[in-house]
């Protein structure tokens, strides 16, 4: 069900697929979409993997950065502390009109997170999520982080999905800025679904949670 259930307006949803991405030109990418869209641009999903970084949130402190090593650390405008992106993670970035949508932060960060449990729920994956630490965890462990900035009424960045990579940078961090919190991964579950599979079945949830065209 949509977060909005209530509207009849319908909205199309364009889906990009990046590949695999540098992280600062992707971040300009979304900066430059949202400063130039208008009240009749469609809302847009870009769906991508980075090449290792980490990433420090507005609020990131850098004593949450343990050992970053050669892998590179980027300050950024998004909400939250320091994380890893690298492949094998699904990253999704939501370039949302939340006036069309009619919702707030609060709705769409409750809208995200319950889209992953739905799509965790539908490969029989019991998660959870935590009121003071957004994400979805899988028996304590962070399994999907998320990070937003809303500006001009529109929202950029968005989520991360750990499917199928190596974990070990999480280890060289505070992921998400709490000391010894653990990830997971789908791999990990038993999930064989690649990471283009695991997005198409993601955007369906997206979809539906928001009230998008299917």
């Amino acid at each position: 069900m949509a977060l909005n259930p209530a509207s009849t307006m319908r909205r199309n949803l364009q889906v990009r697929y990046l590949g695999l991405s540098d992280y600062g030109s992707v971040w300009q990418r979304m900066k430059q979409f949202t400063d130039d869209r208008s009240a009749d641009t469609p809302d847009e999903l870009w769906f991508l993997e980075h090449e290792p970084v980490f990433t420090l949130g507005q609020a990131g402190k850098t004593e949450h950065l343990l050992a970053p090593g050669n892998i590179p650390v980027i300050k950024t405008d998004r909400g939250g502390q320091v994380t890893y992106h690298g492949p094998g993670q699904l990253v999704g970035y939501l370039l949302f009109d939340l006036r069309s949508l009619n919702i707030n932060i609060r709705d769409l960060v409750t809208g995200i997170e319950q889209s992953i449990v739905d799509l965790l729920t539908d490969y029989g994956i019991t998660s959870e999520v935590v009121k003071k630490a957004p994400g979805v965890y899988v028996r304590g462990k962070k399994i999907a982080a998320l990070g937003l900035r809303v500006r001009r009424g529109c929202s950029f960045h968005g989520l991360s999905l750990n499917v199928d990579m190596d974990c070990e940078p999480f280890s060289r961090i505070n992921p998400c800025g709490y000391e010894g919190l653990e990830v997971v991964q789908l791999r990990e579950l038993d999930i064989t679904d690649d990471i283009e599979q695991v997005a198409e079945k993601l955007l369906a949830r997206i979809k539906r949670r928001f009230g998008y065209d299917e």
